[in-house]
């Protein structure tokens, strides 16, 4: 006989006969276990304990079920639908939503294709640059949605949870030498000593709200070809109540544990363009901490799942290692591409982006883009010729330099694109963060491959069209002190002599 209170209930579930006749699937994780048939989930809370969630007892699963319905609303409102009983009728039968006794308390969700989470689509290859791109815009969205928490104390939940993984990984010294977590938790605490004015800052201006907590492609979804976030940690606010750059450093560091920097710096790109706040470049400087304490976080989980085998343990240690490795970030480095319209500028800027260190790569700078913001309009909206006067002109490329300055002040690498036609231009740049590392690169191209890329552009940022390209052609630009980079061939070759340059 079983000892398991909830068995009778997750038999019926389990029951295809429950359901109509159709097959059902089941999925166990530590807190809950999900049936999926038809187009419904049922999920119910599993009646566990532990130090950070109790659902022991049948009220606290309700309110747990609740709770998750309302914390999930702001993330995927078509795919919680309510809570609902699981009933036992006078003659012992049970039903979903039936008169009888409440004797368990589910979720119930919209149904979908479970082969379309995010790790999923990462394993297959498939988390591409317009996927990444969306992904960034679709945790902007949600971050923007969320409410602000005040007094929440951030800085020192941090100071918890470094404590809590401290003893967590010393107690699986198997996986974790006791001198590599120390170095960790010393180099973490050091960090955070560092950065708790920022983060005080950061909570006192709104940025500490109730966010999703568990933000990692397993809890993403592609519905009709957009990402939609479900899951959102309901059973301890404690655990979601956080800088949003901390929700969003969980995916950028389980994009880059899985070696998808490339799709990891889009997302940030991406989240930063969405929200137009010179704030979040400030930031920056916590992101190696916030991304080292996720992987950290994961390494600890991973060594404590019981009947662990090799394959986890491995595991472990590479999230272990990761977090090593992102705590202790490269100097940042300033990187300026220039060249005339058509020359591929931003094509090779992006392409550069992820591979400029620090993780998950470096802050891309757009003119064209600048422009827009400075008009207050879409990136792909049109400006008239009043928006590129000398004088605005000079405004772009005056905050193009004060915002890489940011970046580069709070540790992280940042590349500026525009055409950078002039000297002064070029020395501004040059001489925007003295004692940084810099490159510039100005690419070159013929006149008849300039006008055949600029026509061919759709959906751009760039205004530029094939009579700019041709009147640059007069333009003096004066002794080039970049590295040329022939920019005629294939994206890939440019790429190429463009690492090249960089050293790499």
């Amino acid at each position: 006989m079983t000892t398991d209170p909830q068995q009778p209930v997750t038999d019926f579930l389990a029951d295809p006969a429950t359901h109509g006749g159709s097959a059902v699937t089941r999925i166990d994780t530590h807190a809950a276990s999900v049936f999926l048939t038809g187009q419904r989930a049922l999920k119910i809370k599993r009646a566990v304990r532990f130090p950070f969630l109790d659902f022991s007892t049948l009220e606290n699963r309700k309110a747990a079920c609740a709770a998750e319905i309302e914390v999930n609303r702001f993330y995927a409102p078509g795919l919680y639908r309510g809570v609902v009983a699981i009933t036992r009728a006078a003659d012992g039968r049970l039903a979903i939503g039936g008169a009888g006794e409440p004797v368990e308390w589910a979720v119930e969700m919209a149904r979908f294709d479970e082969t379309q989470t995010l790790d999923h689509l990462a394993e297959d290859g498939r988390i591409d640059a317009a996927l990444a791109d969306q992904l960034g815009r679709a945790v902007a969205k949600a971050h923007a949605a969320v409410p602000v928490v005040e007094n929440a104390g951030f800085a020192d939940t941090l100071a918890e949870i470094l404590e809590q993984n401290d003893g967590e990984l010393r107690a699986a010294s198997d996986l974790f030498p006791a001198d590599s977590v120390a170095a960790l938790t010393a180099a973490s605490n050091s960090a955070l000593e560092r950065l708790r004015p920022l983060l005080d800052v950061r909570e006192r201006d709104g940025f500490v709200r109730r966010c999703h907590g568990d933000l990692h492609l397993g809890n993403i979804v592609l519905i009709d070809n957009a990402p939609v976030l479900f899951d959102a940690i309901e059973f301890n606010p404690k655990l979601a109540t956080i800088d949003v750059f901390y929700d969003l450093a969980f995916l950028l560091m389980d994009l880059i544990e899985r070696d998808l920097i490339a799709a990891a710096n889009a997302v940030l790109n991406r989240y930063i363009a969405e929200n137009r706040r010179d704030i979040d470049l400030d930031a920056l400087a916590a992101l190696p901490l916030l991304m080292s304490l996720r992987a950290a976080i994961r390494a600890k989980v991973t060594a404590a799942r019981p009947q662990r085998d090799a394959t986890m343990e491995k595991s472990a240690r590479d999230y272990f290692a990761l977090a090593r490795k992102l705590i202790a970030p490269p100097r940042a480095t300033l990187v300026a591409v220039g060249g005339l319209s058509g020359t591929g500028k931003s094509v090779l800027a992006r392409a550069l982006a992820p591979v400029v260190m620090p993780l998950p790569g470096a802050i891309y700078l757009r003119s064209d883009v600048m422009r827009k913001t400075l008009f207050g309009v879409a990136e792909t909206e049109r400006l008239p010729a009043s928006a590129y006067t000398p004088e605005v002109t000079a405004k772009v490329y005056a905050t193009l330099a004060a915002r890489a300055r940011r970046i580069l002040a709070a540790g992280h690498s940042a590349i500026v694109d525009a055409v950078f036609a002039r000297q002064a231009e070029r020395d501004a740049i040059a001489q925007a963060a003295p004692g940084t590392p810099f490159h510039g690169l100005f690419l070159t191209a013929d006149l008849g491959v300039r006008v055949a890329r600029v026509g061919g552009r759709t959906g751009d940022a760039s205004d530029a069209d094939a009579a700019i390209a041709r009147a640059q052609e007069q333009y003096d630009l004066g002794a080039l002190d970049w590295h040329e980079v022939d920019a005629s061939g294939t994206p890939e070759e440019t790429l190429r002599r463009g690492q090249a340059a960089l050293g790499q």
